[in-house]
């Protein structure tokens, strides 16, 4: 036997149903910072070094995503 079920909401309305927390306050925070982040470093480079810190598993994580970008635009970098 197969019952299928069609719910109808809102993503506010399903997060609530689900028990879940509302991490839109944690979210606006943390865009809030990269914004005030970039603005102060003002140069790709201060960027670069940020995100270097941001970013998981360091170099490697960097490499990887520098990856991506490239593989993206058909373009490779030096670094």
């Amino acid at each position: 036997m197969k019952i299928n079920v069609e719910v109808e909401c809102t993503p506010e309305e399903a997060r609530r149903a689900m028990g879940l927390p509302d991490l839109a306050p944690v979210h606006d925070r943390y865009v809030a910072m990269m914004v005030e982040a970039i603005e102060k470093q003002g140069t790709p480079e201060g960027f670069e070094q940020m995100m270097r810190g941001w970013a998981p598993m360091g170099e490697a994580g960097m490499n990887f995503w520098r990856g991506l970008f490239d593989a993206s635009t058909g373009t490779k970098s030096g670094g």
